[in-house]
């Protein structure tokens, strides 16, 4: 039996020596291919960033929360302010309507017809004041006031319109002629020489607003009873003896 020899050659040889070499890895690496590197100097600047965008994280909040805050806070100030001067300085006050005095002038008795032997004509004239308490203007329209006497309407007076400023006082003066017809079958003859007091009663209504900055608005209706006591006598020029007045603002 004939033996074959095998005929090895340079890479079979390589291969053969490589087995039978334990200490001989089983690949070679790749000149080309490198493993990555890592040191403490790319951390240092992933920390350093995330650390910079953090700090302005906090930053825009910590700016976005304080200016909210003010804006908050001014909101509320404001509002208090806006309350305790509508409370108090911008609230708005009820004028103070004042008959001052009423004087009859011209005083003149004469005798008169069968049915009223006395015959009285006389002018009155009555001082009313305003008073405006409040931080605006009082604008009122064009007022009336009625007397009577012994429950007969005797004159009716006319106040033109007008304007009062803040907290100041204006003095109106009305002036009527007294109904001779109303007055003369309540007078007689004694009465014009020796004196008399007459009762006299007014009514007086004045409508007008107080405008606040053009925030604040209230219309005013203001009415006032007076009960006037007058002496006449002599045929002389009489002031009221006594005024008492009652006003009702609303």
């Amino acid at each position: 039996m004939a033996t074959e020899t095998a005929t090895v050659g340079p890479y079979n040889a390589a291969a053969a020596a490589g087995k039978e070499d334990p200490t001989r890895p089983l690949a070679v690496a790749s000149p080309t291919v490198h493993p990555e590197v890592t040191d403490g100097a790319g951390d240092e600047e992933v920390a350093t960033t995330r650390r910079w965008r953090s700090m302005q994280y906090l930053r825009k909040r910590r700016c976005a929360i304080w200016c909210c805050g003010c804006c908050a806070t001014t909101v509320v100030l404001l509002g208090i302010a806006a309350l305790v001067l509508a409370l108090t300085v911008f609230k708005v006050k009820d004028p103070v309507l004042t008959m001052n005095r009423v004087t009859l002038e011209g005083v003149d008795g004469d005798l008169g017809t069968e049915r009223h032997p006395v015959s009285v004509n006389a002018t009155l004239s009555a001082d009313i004041s305003i008073k405006n308490p409040n931080v605006a203007s009082f604008r009122f329209a064009r007022s009336e006031t009625d007397f009577y006497y012994a429950g007969e309407t005797v004159g009716v007076a006319y106040a033109p319109d007008g304007e009062v400023g803040a907290d100041r006082t204006v003095r109106m003066n009305v002036t009527l002629d007294v109904l001779a017809d109303r007055i003369s079958p309540n007078v007689n003859a004694t009465d014009l020489i020796f004196g008399q007091d007459y009762n006299l009663t007014s009514y007086t209504e004045i409508t007008g607003r107080v405008n606040v900055l053009g925030i604040y608005k209230r219309d005013l209706d203001i009415k006032m009873n007076c009960s006037i006591t007058l002496e006449v006598g002599a045929f002389t020029t009489v002031q009221s003896k006594s005024t008492n007045c009652v006003a009702n603002v609303s």
